[in-house]
């Protein structure tokens, strides 16, 4: 088991990561469709096209927009299209080697954590990389996974980095995280929060380390790893921040600004606590809901002094609790400050769980991280206690059961969300490009299948690519009188998203999908933008 962690052992936990990931395209083909479970993810596509065969980051041509929030994300799907290979088979090999990555880089943050318990690593780690929830996202054409690996492995790198010898040493090593957390920015600009809280890790654990501590630093040499840490941080993100300003006069992408207006309402509807509690839920739908017992012991172990785990670097283990406990900022608060500030941020900005908690799956590596380790303070599987045992062998072959059994349901998952988004929005959108010109100009809410189908300009209801909409983008009278100025001709909806339009305007097309309406949505309909009464 804790060869698991070396380099050569990686194609193991590639082809664990392929074998997961064909279950759930093959249980989706199965069903007549392949391709994406969102339609955000053909937003990426269609900017990623546009910047490999044009070179334009644009998700129509000739039109720069900020319209994406992963810009790497956009960028590593492009070399695909530059390359001519399939796009399908591009983005699903990078998700999957993500995922491998995630799992991977968890083994060995694992082990550098827990060096008196080897095994707990690769446990964390194949745990990750079977997470129902991370399986999805890695064939879900979205960055998700991306930034799992790449928050994984800034924690791992920080850990490593953490009880550097030398000065230079440290100082590079402070600039090769601060370039690792540029590009997770680049990925999602929730990002920068982890390398803010790394720079004041560093800080605290250098002010708290007394004098006779061996890795004790001059000021001086605090101050040049922190400059070192942001150097390399703005090195792979100022070219974007530069690119969004010129355009839009802000430094963050439109989606950023889109999504909170779209559902601010949830703000004034539910407390803070209700907000909170509902974006850490839906991170529990899976074998990890076992695991809340162990989570609750480990943050209560890190928060309260106890002895947690050892932090392990260059194949020597220091002890957080040792001699200079009181000085010494353990590491693992580092990782319980992530894990609830990332939940509170979305609590706080953007309070939504659907689509599995897609916003809220980064979480989920530090859960099991948390919720494994606490675990293994409570379960007594040898114990003389013949309760204690049973209790404890139970609840590991429920933890076992469970994470197989969402496997499943987790594939069953993605193929109703892959017939959902091929059966309304993919076929809207090849019915919007048979009838209607290549110039006709389209208002609709859901941009992605239909931006990279039709190829045609397109009026975005959501503002992720038209911004003007983004101060009245609830206000259905307004969006009409703003299509209709841009000179839209359709409209592509779900009735009930625009219930006052819909109603005034012709209908042309509907999917008529039974899936949709067996699911309890309706379907998706494409409107004349001409009032009823006028005609």
């Amino acid at each position: 088991m804790n060869s698991l962690t070396k380099a050569k052992t990686f194609p193991l936990w590639l082809a664990l990561a392929t074998l997961l990931a064909m279950l759930y395209l093959a249980t989706a083909r199965g069903r007549g469709y392949i391709g994406f479970p969102l339609d955000d993810a053909w937003i990426h596509q269609t900017y990623a096209r546009n910047l490999g065969l044009r070179g334009e980051f644009a998700f129509t041509p000739g039109a720069p927009s900020t319209g994406s929030t992963s810009p790497l994300w956009t960028l590593l799907l492009s070399v695909g299209y530059f390359l001519h290979i399939p796009y399908l088979v591009w983005t699903y090999g990078l998700g999957i080697l993500s995922l491998a990555l995630s799992g991977f880089s968890m083994a060995r943050l694992g082990q550098r954590l827990f060096p008196d318990k080897l095994w707990l690593g690769p446990i964390i780690g194949l745990t990750l990389v079977m997470e129902w929830h991370l399986i999805w996202a890695s064939v879900s054409g979205m960055e998700t996974i991306l930034f799992v690996w790449l928050s994984i492995l800034l924690l791992e790198r920080h850990a490593a980095f953490s009880l550097q010898p030398s000065a230079f040493s440290g100082q590079l090593s402070a600039f090769n995280l601060g370039f690792i957390g540029g590009l997770l920015t680049l990925v999602r600009p929730e990002g920068v929060g982890l390398v803010g809280l790394i720079g004041l890790h560093i800080i605290l654990t250098s002010l708290l380390r007394p004098p006779a501590h061996p890795l004790t630093r001059s000021p001086a040499h605090l101050l040049t790893r922190l400059i070192a840490l942001g150097t390399g941080f703005l090195l792979p993100i100022l070219p974007y921040l530069v690119f969004n300003y010129t355009i839009t006069g802000l430094p963050l992408p439109n989606t950023f600004y889109a999504k909170q207006q779209e559902y601010a309402t949830l703000l004034v509807e539910l407390n803070f606590f209700q907000r909170w509690f509902r974006v850490f839920g839906v991170t529990l739908v899976g074998a990890q809901a076992l695991l809340l017992p162990g989570l609750l012991k480990a943050l209560w172990t890190a928060v309260s002094g106890q002895p947690f785990g050892r932090l392990r670097t260059g194949g020597s283990a220091v002890s957080h609790h040792s001699q200079f406990t009181i000085h010494h900022l353990p590491f693992t608060i580092l990782i319980v400050f992530w894990w609830a500030s990332y939940l509170t941020l979305y609590a706080i900005r953007l309070p939504v769980s659907y689509q599995h908690g897609r916003y809220e799956m980064p979480t989920i590596p530090w859960l099991l991280l948390l919720g494994i380790r606490g675990v293994t303070f409570l379960l007594r599987p040898n114990h003389q206690r013949l309760w204690v045992r049973v209790i404890s062998k139970v609840w590991l072959v429920s933890l076992t059961a469970s994470l197989f059994i969402f496997i499943a349901l987790g594939a069953q998952s993605y193929a109703n969300d892959i017939e959902f988004i091929e059966t309304e929005m993919v076929k809207t959108a090849h019915w919007l490009r048979q009838n209607t010109d290549a110039d006709t100009i389209i208002a609709a809410h859901d941009i992605g299948a239909i931006g990279y189908f039709t190829e045609r300009p397109l009026v975005d209801l959501a503002g992720l690519i038209t911004p003007q909409v983004i101060p009245f983008m609830r206000d259905e009278v307004a969006l009409l009188t703003f299509a209709k100025q841009q000179q839209a001709s359709y409209l592509a909806t779900f009735p009930s998203w625009y219930p006052e339009i819909s109603a005034s305007l012709f209908q042309v097309y509907s999917t008529n999908s039974s899936w949709a309406i067996e699911a309890g949505y309706d379907n998706m309909s494409v409107y004349r933008l001409e009032e009823r009464e006028t005609r």
